[in-house]
Formats: C-alpha cells, structure tokens, sequence
C-alpha cells in the first residue's frame, strides 16, 4: 500500500444574480413607535448570513445602532416579491432593495425630527448612536425614538420606505443576439493538497489554499465562515454524497443524515483563505457576497489533485475508491504526475 500525494489547481469566474426579468428584489423598512426599525423581506436565510448582512446594510443606511433594526423574512405573504435565494445574488439584490427602503424611512425620519427642531432636514445628522443632530450644532439634537414617538402620535408620519432593485434589461446585440445575463462576477481560486491509497483508492484530503474577491466583505468573520463551510460542501459533492449504487431502488439506501455518507468534523483540515476586497460598482456598499462561489471550485480542484496524484482522471461526481480503483487498473497501476511539493 502506497500513499501517492496530489495537488489540484480551480479558479473561477462566477456570475451573481440573473437578468430574468429584470431580477427583481424588494424591501420595506418602518419604524416602531420607540424608534425600532423592522426589515421585511421575502429573502430566506439559508444559513448564509442574509438576515444578519440586510441588518448591517439597514442600519448604515439609517444613521441608527444595529440593535435597534430587526429582520423579518416570515414568507412571500407577508413580505414584498423576491425572486428567491438562489443564483448567489441575495446580498447584491437584495442588499440593494434595502438601501433603497432605508433611504426613503430615512428621509421621513429625518423631516420628522426637523419639525421638532424647527430646522431644515438637509441640516441634520444622524450619529449612529441613536441621535439625530443639527450640523455644526452638535448640542441642537434629538433622539430616534423621541422622533419615532413625535411623528406617529403627534405629526401623522408613519417612518417607513418601499425599495425595489431591478436589473436593467441587456442590451441585445442585433447582429449576433449576444446579451449581458449578469450584472457582476466574483472570482476565485483553489489550490488543494490531498493522497490517495494505491491499494484502496481511499482519498485523504491534507489542505486547502484559497482566494476569493468577494467584492467587500461586508462582515468578514461571516465570509470566512462561509468560505470554509462551503469549501467542504463542494469537497463533500466531490468525494462523498451519492446514493449509488441504490439508486433508483432505494431499498437499502441511507435513511437519515446518520447514514448518508458525508465528510464530518473528523475530515476538516486546514484551509488558508485569502479575502480579496474589489468593491463592486452599483453593489451595495462594494459588497457581491460568496454565495455558491465557495462550494465551486473545490470539485474540478480535487479532480485535479487526484489525477496529479495517481493518473486517473474521473469526469464523473462523486469521485468514489472504486473509480479510482478501476481507473488505476485500466492504466496499469498509479501514474503520479510529478510534482514539487516544497515550490
């Protein structure tokens, strides 16, 4: 039995959002009594950060403490259209909608609290910290809740927006029909080390190295989170998550997630992440997010490394010991690349 040491190379250009009608997102912002700001979304949280991202977005848009905006993503009932969280736009599109709603109950807010000061709301500023001052006059000042309070129970306001992001139509080339699907791309690269037994085609993955240019990381603990997380999603696509041979007699197939086949803590190595920050023009705040980005390029990278490691190059997911096996038979045993592992 012998170890045989791979390394496989990835990157990609990956599209955020579409153009299918114009991609639409929509978002409505208001305020409770008490100065509280209510996010309303159709966008659901996958475990990707959404309502933790459009909370951000709100509060820098608003003026006001992050603790004091909450996110609701309840269903397409209750909340205004989206197109849904798919095509890794969640963060552009609907990012986008919010700042637009956040603006708008910005505004209100802020004619609100002029009335109260007897000034012109293009001299006010919000400091972050729940206050709104007037410019250059840091003492004439007055709270976001007792704004909130003055407009619905003394002036008839309601602090509230609509925003809506909407995707130009693509021009149409007239002579080749070429269009523009996308609005941006985001970027990545993989470098993964792994072995893989001669004797039982078992695969051992030893590092992950990667680069993602996410646009601006707009919570970079959470981007990081997801990088890594979702480096093993596509790692587990590649190597592990089949229901051969049941498939499609499910008889004696896995049952629950207890005998579905899958990497688990046991299988996570080192991954070395390198977040490169290009901020997107028209995304909000510079931000595209990594959406599905950083499940892809795992999986051509570890096809790579495998046929680096021992010449047996699979076009079929996932990559299990028994192709690898077959694969070293029809060649007569490992062929190893060649590589220099100290470069």
């Amino acid at each position: 039995m012998t170890w045989h040491k791979g390394r496989g190379f990835a990157a990609i250009n990956y599209p955020i959002g579409m153009n299918l009608g114009g991609d639409p997102s929509q978002a409505l912002v208001h305020s409770t009594p008490d100065g509280k700001f209510m996010v309303t979304l159709s966008a659901i949280d996958l475990g990707q950060g959404m309502k933790s991202v459009t909370r951000q977005i709100a509060a820098e848009t608003l003026g006001v403490p992050i603790e004091d905006v909450y996110v609701d993503t309840a269903d397409s009932d209750t909340g205004p259209h989206d197109m849904g969280s798919f095509a890794s736009r969640g963060t552009h599109r609907m990012g986008n909608a919010v700042i637009a709603a956040a603006q708008e109950a910005r505004g209100v807010m802020l004619e609100a609290a002029a009335e109260e000061l007897e000034v012109s709301a293009s001299d006010l500023e919000t400091d972050g910290k729940g206050n709104i001052h007037v410019k250059g006059a840091p003492s004439r000042s007055i709270t976001v809740m007792d704004t909130a309070l003055a407009a619905q129970f003394e002036q008839g306001r309601t602090l509230s927006g609509r925003g809506i992001f909407l995707v130009p139509m693509s021009d149409v080339d007239p002579e080749t029909g070429e269009q523009t699907p996308v609005s941006c791309f985001a970027h990545a690269a993989v470098v993964l080390d792994l072995q893989v037994d001669d004797e039982t085609g078992d695969v051992e993955v030893l590092e992950v190295n990667s680069a993602y240019e996410v646009g601006r990381a707009l919570n970079p603990k959470m981007v990081e989170q997801q990088l890594v997380g979702g480096a093993w999603m596509g790692i587990s696509h590649a190597l592990y998550e089949t229901t051969e041979p049941y498939y499609p007699d499910r008889k004696h197939g896995p049952t629950d997630f207890n005998q579905y086949l899958m990497p688990g803590p046991g299988q996570v190595v080192p991954h070395h992440l390198a977040i490169l920050e290009r901020p997107a023009e028209g995304a909000p705040f510079g931000g595209k997010g990594p959406g599905e980005m950083c499940a892809n390029p795992l999986l051509p990278a570890v096809a790579n490394a495998v046929y680096n490691a021992v010449g047996v190059r699979c076009d079929s997911l996932p990559i299990t010991p028994e192709k690898i096996l077959r694969g070293m038979q029809a060649n007569g045993g490992a062929r190893p690349q060649g590589m220099n592992w100290g470069a």
